[in-house]
C-alpha cells in the first residue's frame, strides 16, 4: 500500500539535510526554548528528482497550549515576510516543507502541516533532534502526508521517508573550520575511519537486534503479523552473502593478506626511515662538535700568541728603561 501511495502520490525517495539547517535549528531552539518545549520553522531548498536537498531555514514563531496540543499558534504573516526576503538574496531555493525539534509526532503536526501546504504543494515535515541520546542514529527524520482514504472519511497520515545528512564542498570547508578547535588534530585521517567504521558496526548491530525483538515478539503473539515487514527482511537475508562459499572465504583471506602486506612494508619504510634520520642526526651533531673544538682551539691558540706577544714587549721596554737608568763607567 505505501508503495502505490508513493508512486500515486510522487512521495520523494529521499531527503538531504545540510549542515546549516541543523545548525540553524539548534541556534533556535536554544535562543527561543527556555522552557525546553519544542520549536518550529520553515525549510527552504530545491528538489532534483526524487531527491529533496533542504539547503537552508529560518525560525518561525509558535505557539502551543500543553494542556490541549490542538490549540497551537503558527505565525503565517512573519513567515510570508521571511520568505519574501529570503527570495531576494536566492531565487532558487523554494518552500520545502518544515521542522520541528519534536522530538517525536505531535497531534497537532498534521494540521500545522496542511498550513505550510498552501505555500508548497507536498511539503516535507523533518523532526530535528536537537539533544540526541543515541550517537549511533542521525538526528533527523523525515516524513510527507499522503491521504489515507477510508470507507467513511479521508484524512492524511504521514509516511516516513528515508534521510542524510549532506554537505557540498564549500560546505564542508565551513563545518571543518567550526570544528577545528573540537576536533583533536593529533589524530590521523586512519583513525577516523576506523572510528566511523566500528560505529557502522554498532549500529548495524543494534538494528539487528531491533529485527530479532520484533521477531521474538511476533513468534510469541505479542505483535500481530505484518507480511510486509517480513518481506522486507528477507529480502535483506537474501542480499547477504553467504559466507560459507570457499571462493568467498579465499577471496577475503587474501584481500587480509594484500592489507597487511601494505601495513608490514610500510611499518619498514617507517623504522628505516626513522633510522636513516637517527644516523644523519648523529653524523651531523659529530660535525658540529668538530667544528666547535677546531674553533675553540684556534681560539685557545691566538690567546696564548697574543700572551706571549704580550710579554715579549714587556722584556724589550724594561731592558731599555734599565740602559738609560745605568750611569756611565768612568775611564782609568
Amino acid at each position: 500500500n505505501s508503495r502505490r501511495m508513493s508512486a500515486a502520490f510522487d512521495v520523494p525517495e529521499k531527503v538531504v539535510v545540510h549542515p546549516l539547517v541543523l545548525l540553524s535549528a539548534v541556534d533556535h531552539f536554544s535562543r527561543v526554548s527556555r522552557s525546553n518545549k519544542r520549536v518550529v520553522g520553515i525549510l527552504l531548498g530545491e528538489r532534483n528528482g526524487g531527491q529533496i536537498d533542504i539547503l537552508n531555514s529560518y525560525a518561525v514563531p509558535f505557539e502551543e497550549d500543553k494542556k490541549n496540543p490542538h490549540i497551537w499558534f503558527l505565525d503565517h504573516n512573519y513567515h510570508e515576510n521571511m520568505f519574501s526576503m529570503f527570495k531576494k538574496v536566492n531565487a532558487r531555493e523554494k518552500v520545502i516543507g518544515w521542522y520541528s525539534t519534536g522530538p517525536k509526532i505531535q497531534p497537532a503536526d498534521i494540521e500545522i502541516n496542511e498550513v505550510v501546504r498552501r505555500y508548497t504543494p507536498q511539503p516535507v515535515f523533518c523532526i530535528i533532534d536537537v539533544n540526541p541520546k543515541d550517537d549511533l542514529e542521525i538526528p533527523t527524520q523525515a516524513y510527507v502526508s499522503v491521504p489515507d482514504i477510508s470507507d467513511t472519511q479521508t484524512q492524511r497520515n504521514f509516511v516516513h521517508i528515508q534521510s542524510e545528512i549532506g554537505a557540498m564542498e564549500a560546505e564542508e570547508v565551513g563545518v571543518e573550520h567550526l570544528l577545528r578547535d573540537i576536533r583533536d588534530t593529533s589524530v590521523s585521517t586512519l583513525s577516523d575511519q576506523v572510528a566511523q567504521k566500528v560505529s557502522s558496526l554498532k549500529g548495524l548491530k543494534k538494528r539487528m537486534d531491533t529485527l530479532a525483538d520484533y521477531l521474538k515478539k511476533v513468534a510469541a503473539e505479542k505483535l500481530p503479523l505484518n507480511h510486509q515487514i517480513l518481506y522486507n527482511l528477507q529480502d535483506i537475508f537474501n542480499l547477504c552473502p553467504n559466507l560459507q562459499l570457499k571462493e568467498l572465504v579465499t577471496s577475503l583471506k587474501i584481500n587480509t593478506n594484500d592489507n597487511m602486506l601494505v601495513i608490514y612494508v610500510a611499518s619498514l619504510i617507517r623504522s628505516i626511515i626513522a633510522l636513516h634520520n637517527l644516523i644523519n642526526n648523529k653524523l651531523k651533531n659529530q660535525d658540529l662538535e668538530k667544528i666547535k673544538r677546531l674553533k675553540d682551539e684556534k681560539q685557545e691558540k691566538k690567546a696564548i700568541e697574543a700572551k706571549g706577544q704580550g710579554e715579549g714587549k714587556k722584556n724589550e721596554d724594561g731592558s731599555s728603561k734599565n740602559d738609560e737608568e745605568s750611569p756611565p763607567k768612568k775611564q782609568a
